[in-house]
């Protein structure tokens, strides 16, 4: 029997439709090329990617896995959506970055594949666009080795978030296209935090990550009522 895709088709052809821009810094994805140091930083300062099998789950055109194997890490990025695959391994290619593979497949399915195959896992900005974000975090921790990483990144759902991830985001200061998120698809933190302890995750470390549209700086704080950061760790056997 075959198992069901926890994918949305929607949601991969809305990423698909954009792929040809996704290395474009000041382009529809402007957003992820400003917050990706901050976010590399964040990863590199817990988990020392030198010398690391990491995986990146939800990769896309390939921006932070990418930036993750120029930190010496042997990395795989995994997504379902073909054209940004595409895009990711060619950048790749022209930037002659070798320590990188991207493959299509699912997180479940690579889990049932190469359990406790990676050191570290990532999984940023992907949880919302998922049909059951609580199946990803669980193939997350079947992937990663005990006492091995599991990075994720979403944005919490409340009133704050719907005015700034969505009506400022999206329509007033026009960083990313309109429809990217849908609210209703957020996670609170204590949603995620749930299903990492489900799937014996141990939550270490959570930032949030705030925008100021008149510097256009993005930082990373203690603030976790909209864009947030969880560093989970799989126990030691």
């Amino acid at each position: 029997m075959t198992t069901p895709v926890n994918a949305d088709p929607a949601e991969l052809e809305k990423f698909s439709e954009l792929a040809h821009r996704w290395w474009d810094a000041e382009g529809e994805f402007r957003p992820l090329h400003q917050i990706n140091p901050l976010r590399l930083a964040w990863i590199d300062g817990i988990a020392a990617l030198a010398g690391k099998q990491v995986l990146d789950v939800g990769c896309g055109g390939g921006i932070l896995a990418e930036a993750m194997a120029r930190k010496a890490a042997q990395v795989t990025g995994i997504d379902l959506a073909s054209k940004p695959l595409r895009v990711a391994q060619l950048h790749a290619l022209e930037a002659g970055v070798a320590n990188l593979t991207y493959r299509e497949v699912s997180a479940e399915a690579l889990a049932q594949e190469s359990p406790a195959a990676f050191d570290v896992v990532t999984c940023m900005e992907m949880l919302e666009h998922v049909p059951d974000p609580a199946s990803v975090v669980a193939a997350c921790a079947r992937l990663v080795r005990p006492g091995g990483w599991v990075f994720f990144s979403t944005i919490n759902r409340n009133p704050k978030s719907f005015a700034f991830a969505i009506v400022g985001a999206e329509y007033v200061l026009k960083l990313l296209p309109r429809g990217t998120h849908e609210w209703n698809k957020f996670i609170t933190p204590a949603e995620l935090a749930a299903a990492c302890r489900a799937a014996d995750l141990d939550l270490r470390h959570t930032r949030g990550m705030q925008y100021n549209p008149l510097t256009r700086r993005y930082w990373l704080d203690a603030d976790t009522s909209v864009n947030y950061l969880f560093a989970t760790q799989r126990p030691a056997a």
